[in-house]
């Protein structure tokens, strides 16, 4: 059962990969725009790179990689004008800077408050195990039947 799950698990990923099948010059040019595809974030699913997502968006904009790619631009300067066009959120390490601090900012203090909550409510809880008298036999030992 597990064996065939994971089996149609691996031919679903290669579906994938045969959707979207792009006119690369050669391997050098691949694993350039790999690895320029994983720094980009789909703006669609958000917690995909732009090389891991199947949205009709990502498949948009990984073609306009691969064109500005092939017109001579850096990796610098696809970044830019992805950046131009969907701001500093396309990228997946965005630049600290006071305009995209929240970007940065955002997941700490998400989890710090959390903490905080976590540490409040076993306050609480304590303080109330503390404040409620015991059941009938707490307080001789004795357990009941």
């Amino acid at each position: 059962m597990i064996a065939s799950l994971l089996l149609a698990l691996a031919f679903a990923g290669g579906l994938g990969a045969a959707i979207d099948p792009l006119p690369f010059r050669d391997a050098a040019e691949e694993a350039r725009f790999r690895r320029l595809a994983a720094e980009l974030r789909c703006l669609v699913c958000q917690n995909q790179s732009l090389a891991d997502s199947d949205a009709p968006l990502a498949r948009d904009l990984r073609r306009e990689v691969l064109r500005l790619m092939q017109e001579g631009l850096s990796d610098e300067q696809v970044k830019a004008y992805l950046v131009e066009r969907y701001s500093d959120f396309v990228l997946y390490r965005p630049p600290l800077r006071p305009d995209t601090l929240p970007l940065w900012l955002t997941p700490a203090a998400v989890l710090v408050l959390g903490g905080l909550a976590l540490l409040l409510a076993l306050r609480r809880h304590a303080r109330l195990a503390a404040a409620r008298p015991p059941a009938a036999g707490e307080e001789s030992g004795e357990e009941e039947p």
